[in-house]
């Protein structure tokens, strides 16, 4: 890549470091766990640093290339994708029930978080191919329809309800953002509705728990019903100023389950209380108001695409994931995007915020 001075001034410094910031506040949050768990002889809070960097390394990559010419090969990219969750289908390693990783070296990797960026990719790519079209059909959408399908069925398969969830969550609301016909939008809906019911039957055991779990957390508070209770617990127990750091109960005494990676927030409420957790929204919210307005401001309109799906992205994530440890929705197993433990999910997160910038400087240096 040529080096232009435009690109260092036009750089979304602001955007940066306020990833950066929540990325130190999951960090230190994986750190106050007190997990002696270890994966390549290192903590936890350790690995996440590295995989932060990983993720700031492939930032750096997807910063050098015009967002224009990957969106241009978007479908060979998703495919690629699409390839490996295959691939995870016959040859992945299994953990907690789940067949959901591929594994090499020291490392391991989960395609379905790739996917959801490369789903982004690939609708931006099909609706700005499309784009003098005013609203869309039902059959203009069977492509993009195809495209969402496809990976969800083999996510569906591992099985990880969460990330499916959120393919299928981001999809619609990409389409909401296009547009489509009051009609076949009414008509998508009501049969969406009808058909519900019967993915009762495709659920796995655990997961009806979970959903019956939501509606009464008491149930079974030893077994399904734990979690939420617990995280309940240490939320309200954190007060208006929370009980200091290293210093949650129900964190340190290994009360609260899944602590580093879906219940994540319910530690740092634990510790830092209702202020530190209007802290890190207003961290969140001023993430994705950004993400919005780079959407607004983008000059073409592939741009706009990704730079809403990718906010979108992270907006549902962080809604679903507080939503459920605050009880308010089912147990669905998604992270809080930079805060939750995983290198999948951090590498593809930093990956899709150096999209983000690339298309915020590029709205500067872009030539039409």
């Amino acid at each position: 890549m040529k080096f232009d001075r435009q690109w260092l001034i036009n750089f979304d410094w602001p955007l940066l470091g306020i990833v950066l910031a929540i990325c130190f506040i999951g960090v230190m949050n994986i750190y106050s766990t007190g997990f002696s768990l270890t994966t390549a002889k290192a903590p936890l809070y350790l690995k996440q640093i590295q995989w932060i960097i990983m993720g700031l390394l492939f930032m750096l990559i997807i910063l050098s290339i015009d967002h224009r010419i990957l969106v241009q090969y978007a479908y060979i990219i998703h495919g690629v994708a699409i390839l490996m969750l295959i691939f995870v289908t016959f040859y992945g390693y299994t953990t907690h029930g789940s067949q959901r990783w591929i594994a090499f070296g020291g490392f391991s990797f989960q395609p379905s978080e790739l996917v959801k960026l490369t789903l982004i990719l690939s609708l931006a790519r099909y609706f700005s191919d499309h784009g003098t079209q005013s609203r869309y059909s039902i059959k203009d959408l069977l492509t993009p329809f195809f495209i969402v399908l496809v990976p969800f069925l083999f996510i569906v398969r591992q099985p990880d309800l969460g990330t499916a969830l959120m393919m299928l969550i981001v999809f619609i609301s990409m389409i909401l953002f296009v547009g489509i016909r009051i009609k076949d939008l009414l008509i998508a809906g009501s049969s969406g509705l009808l058909l519900a019911p019967l993915a009762w039957y495709f659920f796995k055991d655990y997961q009806k728990e979970r959903i019956l779990t939501f509606f009464d957390p008491e149930r079974d508070p030893l077994g399904s019903g734990y979690h939420i209770i617990q995280s309940m617990i240490a939320i309200g127990s954190g007060g208006f100023l929370g009980k200091g750091f290293l210093k949650g109960t129900q964190t340190q005494l290994k009360f609260l389950p899944e602590q580093q990676t879906d219940f994540v927030f319910s530690v740092f409420a634990e510790e830092w209380g209702f202020i530190g957790g209007v802290v890190l929204m207003i961290l969140f919210i001023s993430l994705i108001l950004w993400g919005f307005k780079i959407a607004q401001y983008s000059r073409d309109l592939s741009g706009t695409l990704i730079a809403y799906g990718i906010t979108i992205m992270i907006f549902w994530g962080v809604f679903i994931n507080i939503g459920m440890v605050l009880g308010i929705l089912p147990v669905v197993g998604i992270p809080l995007p930079f805060l939750s433990y995983g290198g999948s999910s951090v590498v593809v997160l930093m990956m899709a915020i150096g999209l983000l910038i690339n298309i915020s400087m590029r709205r500067f240096i872009l030539q039409p």
